[in-house]
This record gives structure tokens, sequence and C-alpha cells, in this order.
């Protein structure tokens, strides 16, 4: 179905921004709608970066059905420090019994890291799905994080972006698939596992060695991070 976006109240948009900052240690401008995502690569100097991605709903009686999705790609090179913040945050508040609310969130963060700090990344990967007043409504989050680390810098192939370009319209797909809570989830899930083996293919054949820095050998590796709510 379609609905006009509601405009968030200065409250709304400052708690917003002040929570981002909190959690990312970073500052950020960001304007929140009904359904609406944030991503972006945050430079803060020429060895420190980081990457702020979200999905967010909020479901009440004149917007009956929310849906948000996020899919973003990060290729960072070899850095001194990498903070990486994913969110999924789905509401639905004050709906009738009668006419429940929908409310659902995805997002997916994938982030490459090299060199010999790539595996202490600052991951933060959170979802959070909340029924105010709102017992029949069907609400759901789910955040999906990919931290790819690897001796040195990876670009991934044509081909792995074009897979991955695939499962982000399968993702969007989701907004008119009229499924079930349990079934959204199910298929967020496989999907999920679906970007791990791409990725798990792409660095199979990532060197091993960073050349020259031992503290750098080492095998490279796809951590997902999975919250749901």
């Amino acid at each position: 179905m379609t609905h006009r976006k509601a405009r968030n109240s200065s409250v709304m948009k400052a708690a917003a921004r002040i929570s981002m900052v909190a959690t990312a240690g970073i500052a950020m401008a960001a304007t929140s709608t009904t359904a609406s995502a944030t991503s972006g690569n945050l430079y803060m100097s020429r060895n420190m970066s980081a990457a702020v991605d979200m999905a967010r709903t909020h479901a009440d009686r004149v917007h009956v059905d929310q849906f948000d999705e996020s899919f973003q790609v990060h290729e960072f090179g070899p850095l001194v420090a990498v903070t990486a913040n994913n969110r999924a945050t789905a509401e639905s508040a004050g709906c009738s019994p009668l006419d429940p609310c929908r409310s659902v969130a995805l997002s997916y963060q994938i982030v490459t890291t090299a060199g010999r700090n790539a595996r202490l990344i600052n991951a933060t990967n959170i979802s959070r799905a909340v029924n105010y007043h709102c017992d029949s409504c069907q609400t759901f989050s789910g955040a999906y994080q990919f931290v790819v680390a690897t001796p040195q810098k990876l670009t991934l192939s044509s081909d792995t972006r074009g897979r991955l370009d695939d499962i982000h319209r399968e993702v969007a797909a989701l907004r008119a698939s009229h499924l079930s809570i349990s079934e959204v989830q199910r298929r967020a899930d496989a999907l999920a596992q679906q970007v791990k083996t791409i990725l798990d293919r792409e660095v199979a054949s990532a060197p091993r060695t960073a050349g020259g820095d031992p503290l750098a050998d080492f095998n490279p590796t796809v951590t997902l991070h999975r919250h749901v709510a």
C-alpha cells in the first residue's frame, strides 16, 4: 500500500542523532521519517573510519503498514581503527485489534577491513522491535552485519557485487510479499546466509599474507553478526 511519510517532531530528530553519536562515537546529522534508512561512510581521519547504517519503521493508525530496509557495502583498506554500527528498529503503536499494524525493519551491513588491525574492528549490531499499546500488531526487526577481515585490501569482484545486488532486490521485495512475520524472519535469515556464502567464496582466494608485515599474516575471515527482535 502507499502512504505519506509523516513529519517527526524536532525532539524525535534530536533523540535519533544523540543515539547514533553515543553508539558510534561520532557526530552525524540524520533525518528520521516514518520509514527511513540512514547510511554512509563517516571518515574521521586518514587512518580511522566509521560506517553507520540503519533501517527504522514506526507504524500507527495513520500509517498501518510500514517496511524499511538498508543494504550497504563499505570497503575499507588498512586502517588503524574502524567502527561499524548497524541498527534495525521497528515500532508499532496504538493500532486497533481489528486493524492491527505491521512494522518491519531490515538492515544488512557489509564491512571489509584489512591489515594488522583488521580483526580489531569496533562492531555494533542491534535490532529492536516494540509494540506500544498494540497487542495484535506484527512487529519485526532484523540486523545482519558482515565483517570481512583480510591481510591485504579486498576489492569485491563485479560478480560478487552483482550477486549482492540480486540479494538486495530480494530483501526489498519483501515489502510487497504479504508474508507472515515468522516467514519474513525465515526469509531474511536465509538471505543473510546467502550473503555469507558469497563473501566466503570471495575471500577464499584472498592472499593469506600482507606482503612484508608479519603481524598481518592471517587467514581471511567473514564474521556474521545477527540480531533479530
